[in-house]
C-alpha cells in the first residue's frame, strides 16, 4: 500500500525535481558552447562555418528525434537508467573531440554522440518527471525544470569562453565531459522512478488519480504508435509547427550563430558569450514566470504573445550589433532571455490537455519538431554567412517565421476539441 509520510518536511517529489534540474544543467553544458568553439575550430582546422554548422545541425536534429524514444525508454526501463546512460554519452562525445583530426569526427562526436545523449535529456524528460511526480504545480515545475537548460548555458558558457581563450577549446571540452560524469553519479545515487518507490504519492495527489501504468512493451513501437495517433489531430501539427519555429529562432539561430555574428561586427568573443549567458539568466526568470502563468492563463494566449514579441525583436537585432555593447543590445538580450523557452510550459500543458497519459511521448515528438527547426536554421544560417558575408537575412527570416508561429497558436484555439484554460490540463 502507498502511504504518505506526514513527518517529512519536504515532499520527495521536490528532491526528484532538484536532481532532474541538475541533470538538465549537465546535459545543457556541451550544447551551450557551439558558438564559442566555432571560430577556434575554424582557425585550427580551416573548416568552413557551413561544415561546423552541419555538425551542430546533426546534434540539434538528434537532440529532438531522440526525445520521444527516450521518453518511451524511460517508461520501459526507468528514468534513472536512461538518464545516466545519456550523461555518459554526453561526456564521451565531449571528451573525444580532443582527439579529432577530421571534420567527420566532429560530426560523430559533436553531432552523433552528444546529440543522442542530450536528446535523451530533452524536454520529454521534463514532461515525464512532472507527470509522474506532480499533480499540483505542474506548470510551475515544468518552468523550473525547463530553466535547467538555461542555467547550463549560464554556468558553462562564460566559463567555456574563458577556458577557450586562455587554455584552448580542448580544455573546455574536457571540463564539460568531467562535469557530465559527476552529474551522472548524482542521478544514480538520488533519482527514484515513481512516488511509490519512495513510499508516497505524487505531490498534490488527492487519491482519486489512477495508478500510473508502467509500460512493459516495446519502447520504439510505443513511441511510433503515439506519433501515429497524435498525427491524426490538427492540434498536433499546429503545436509541432509552432515549436519547430521556436527551435529555429533559439537553439538553431541565436545559440549557434549569435557569437560569430557579433564577432563579425568587431565584438570580442568573450563579450558575445557573456551576452548569451545573460540571456540564460533571464531565461530562468522568464521560464519560471511562464510556468506560473500557465497554471493561471490560457496557454494558447501565452504562446501567441511570446511568438509575436520574439519575431519583432529579431527584426531589430541586425541593427544592434557593434564592437561594444550598447543599451539597445542589453535590452534585446534581457527580452530575448525572458522569451527564450517561455513557450515550453504552455506547449507542454496543451499536449497534456490534448493527449492525456500519452502526453510525455507526444510532447517528445513535438519537441522533435523543435529540433528539426533548429537543425535546419543552424545549417541555413551557416550557408547565409558563407554566401553573403553576414547573417542579416537569417535574422529577418526567423522573425517572419515567429509571426507564422503566432498564427499556429491562434489556430489551436479554434480547432481544439474543448476549452483548455489551465496548465493542469483541465477541459
Amino acid at each position: 500500500m502507498i502511504t504518505t509520510v506526514p513527518a517529512r518536511r519536504v515532499h520527495p517529489a521536490w528532491w526528484v525535481a532538484a536532481v532532474a534540474f541538475v541533470a538538465l544543467v549537465g546535459a545543457a553544458a556541451f550544447r551551450s558552447v557551439p558558438g564559442v568553439f566555432m571560430d577556434p575550430l575554424h582557425a585550427e582546422f580551416g573548416w568552413p562555418h557551413s561544415t561546423i554548422s552541419a555538425a551542430v545541425s546533426l546534434n540539434l536534429l538528434l537532440f529532438g528525434l531522440t526525445a520521444p524514444f527516450a521518453a518511451a525508454l524511460m517508461a520501459r526501463f526507468g528514468i534513472r537508467r536512461v538518464t545516466v546512460a545519456a550523461l555518459v554519452l554526453v561526456a564521451a562525445g565531449s571528451g573525444l573531440t580532443v582527439l579529432m583530426t577530421a571534420s567527420w569526427q566532429l560530426v560523430v562526436c559533436w553531432g552523433l554522440l552528444v546529440g543522442l545523449g542530450t536528446g535523451s535529456m530533452a524536454l520529454a524528460f521534463v514532461s515525464t518527471v512532472v507527470d509522474r511526480w506532480f499533480v499540483a504545480r505542474r506548470g510551475l515545475v515544468s518552468g523550473v525544470l525547463t530553466a535547467g537548460s538555461a542555467t547550463g548555458q549560464l554556468v558553462f558558457l562564460p566559463v567555456a569562453a574563458v577556458l577557450v581563450e586562455r587554455f584552448g577549446w580542448r580544455v573546455a571540452a574536457l571540463t564539460i565531459a568531467a562535469t557530465a560524469l559527476l552529474v551522472a553519479v548524482l542521478v544514480r545515487l538520488v533519482m527514484r522512478e515513481h512516488p511509490a518507490d519512495a513510499g508516497t504519492t505524487a505531490y498534490g495527489a488527492t487519491g482519486d488519480e489512477p495508478e500510473p501504468v508502467r509500460d512493459t512493451g516495446n519502447p520504439a513501437a510505443g513511441a511510433l504508435r503515439a506519433l501515429r495517433d497524435a498525427a491524426r489531430t490538427p492540434a498536433f501539427w499546429l503545436l509541432a509547427g509552432g515549436f519547430a519555429i521556436c527551435g529555429a529562432s533559439t537553439s538553431g539561430l541565436v545559440n549557434t550563430h549569435f557569437v560569430p555574428a557579433a564577432h563579425d561586427h568587431g565584438m570580442p568573443t568573450t563579450t558575445a558569450a557573456g551576452l548569451l549567458a545573460v540571456i540564460g539568466v533571464f531565461d530562468v526568470v522568464g521560464t519560471v514566470l511562464s510556468g506560473w502563468l500557465t497554471d493561471k492563463v490560457d496557454p494558447r494566449v501565452l504562446l501567441a504573445a511570446y511568438y509575436t514579441l520574439r519575431g519583432l525583436s529579431l527584426f531589430v537585432l541586425p541593427q544592434l550589433f557593434a564592437p561594444s555593447v550598447g543599451p539597445s543590445m542589453v535590452l534585446f538580450v534581457v527580452f530575448y532571455g525572458l522569451d527564450w523557452v517561455a513557450t515550453v510550459p504552455p506547449t507542454m500543458a496543451l499536449c497534456r490537455a490534448q493527449f492525456g497519459p500519452r502526453a510525455p511521448v507526444v510532447f517528445g515528438w513535438v519537441f522533435a519538431s523543435h529540433q528539426v527547426g533548429a537543425a535546419a536554421i543552424a545549417s541555413i544560417a551557416g550557408v547565409v554567412r558563407d554566401q553573403f558575408g553576414d547573417y542579416a537575412a537569417a535574422w529577418y527570416g526567423a522573425g517572419l517565421l515567429c509571426l507564422l508561429a503566432t498564427a499556429f497558436s491562434v489556430a489551436v484555439q479554434r480547432r481544439a476539441p474543448g476549452a483548455i484554460t489551465t496548465g493542469s490540463g483541465s477541459r
